[in-house]
Parts: structure tokens; sequence; C-alpha cells
């Protein structure tokens, strides 16, 4: 069975961005701004500052009062020529405001993605095809199952298969999971851990779990533990370490370019 390592993919690309910052003359600038202290959102925040920092593009941590204050700092952070990036980091605490928030940044500064009209398609989306690539998963023939319709994975990589013309299915809350045994890709982004059982898994299934949540501080994944523990399955992500450094690799690919482009 295959470990889809994305740590590993990653540091390759590290490298290549590293070199690209270098020959700039400037340098980029990424604005995360949160609302939360959960410690998940805080250490993905960290990543993304010492990722950062590794390749020298500088990225600010900005700790917002309330959606009030995301609003303002949003539209300064437009007007600003020195910030090249703007993140929300999600989930916010109002997340009925979350689309509008999004909504505000700049096309040319939504580097994640999140607004699905900007100018970069998402950055978790796109890091889950690199993740696929790197280890030559092939999609062409196979049936794909994605579970959770998020904008952040669901929603715009079922847009991403659905114009390649792949075989996907969208599973959400409400649908029968049971089915999931039906399919030779699941990739699933709800997270609600242990979601995914494997009992809804099949021999030789490819696994992708990009589900993130904290359960008394520890990191869980969609997918239960008795997933990890078969031996019958193609291939299945880490607990840490497969979407998500490929995610952060994506989103300073799209920091360096729209610095390019300024």
């Amino acid at each position: 069975m295959k470990i889809l390592n994305g740590k590993e993919l990653a540091g390759f690309i590290k490298e290549r961005q590293l070199h690209e910052v270098s020959a700039l003359g400037i340098k980029p600038t990424l604005l995360i701004i949160r609302d939360s202290d959960n410690p998940v959102i805080v250490k993905y925040v960290n990543l993304k500052i010492k990722y950062g920092e590794d390749i020298g593009v500088n990225a600010i941590d900005y700790h917002a009062q309330d959606s009030a204050d995301i609003k303002a700092k949003i539209l300064a952070a437009n007007q600003n020529p020195t910030i090249h990036g703007i993140i929300l980091q999600l989930p916010i605490i109002d997340r009925d405001q979350t689309d509008e928030l999004t909504a505000l940044i700049a096309p040319e500064k939504d580097v994640d993605g999140l607004s699905g009209a900007g100018d970069y398609d998402s950055a978790t989306a796109t890091a889950i095809l690199w993740l696929l690539a790197g280890y030559d998963i092939k999609l062409e023939h196979a049936k794909i199952a994605i579970v959770g319709r998020g904008k952040l994975v669901g929603a715009p990589l079922f847009k991403m298969f659905t114009a390649s013309n792949y075989a996907v299915d969208l599973f959400h809350r409400g649908s029968d999971l049971t089915k999931l045994n039906q399919y030779d890709i699941i990739i699933t982004a709800t997270g609600v851990p242990g979601l995914i059982s494997s009992s809804m898994i099949k021999p030789g299934a490819c696994v992708i779990d990009a589900g993130t949540a904290s359960e008394k501080g520890i990191l869980k994944g969609d997918v239960a533990d008795d997933v990890r523990n078969r031996t019958d399955l193609s291939a299945i992500t880490p607990i840490v370490g497969g979407v998500g450094p490929l995610t952060v690799a994506c989103l300073f690919d799209h920091v360096i370019q729209a610095a390019k482009d300024k």
C-alpha cells in the first residue's frame, strides 16, 4: 500500500520556490486573517508563517476581533500594494459571514481561491491534484467519490473533476455513505472525526483524507483508525503530512505569482 506523503513532494516544490523568490527582487507578502484561537487554526497559521520564512516570503498573522474588523482589514489590504496575497483562515467564528467576507478579497489577491471568482483555483483542491499526480494515481477510468461540499475542498474539486470529464459523485450531509464502497478513489474533507469507517471502503481503494478537526488538542481526520490498519488498500494519506503540506506549497505558489504580476 502506498502512503501518499505530501510532505516529501512539497520539499521539491519548496526548493524551486526559494530560487523563484530570490530572483524576484522584492519580498512577496501574504496577509493571513483569523478571528479564532482554535489550536488547529493556530497550528496551520504557524506552519504557513514558517514556510514563508523558509522561502523568503513575509507571512503576516492578523488576529481580528470580529467580522467588522475582518472586513476593514481586507478592504485596507486590497489597496495596499505591498500585500500580494490575502487569505481568511477558516472557519471564522461567525460562519454565516464567510461567503460575504471572502468575496471582498480582491481577485488578484485571493491566493487561497476561496471566492471561486478570483485569479486562482482552490489551493487545497489543487494540492489534492498534485498529490494524486505525484504518486501516479490514475483518474481517467476510476470511479471517484468526494465527501463534503465545502468551498475549500469539495465544491472546487468537484468542479475541477467534472470539467475534466472524470466519473465523480459528490456526497454531503444526509448522503448514504455506505455506498462509498462502490468507489475506487475516495476524497473526504468534512472535518468530522472518524466519519469514514472501514466497512465503507472496498479493497484496493485509494483514500485521500483532507478533513481536519481537533479532539482534546489532537488532530483528527475524517477516516477512522481502523481504516489505516488495513493492508488491502492501494493508497492512503497519513494522519499528518498528506494534503496539508502541498496545500501550503500551492498557496505560496499563488503568492509568488501574484508578486510577479505586480
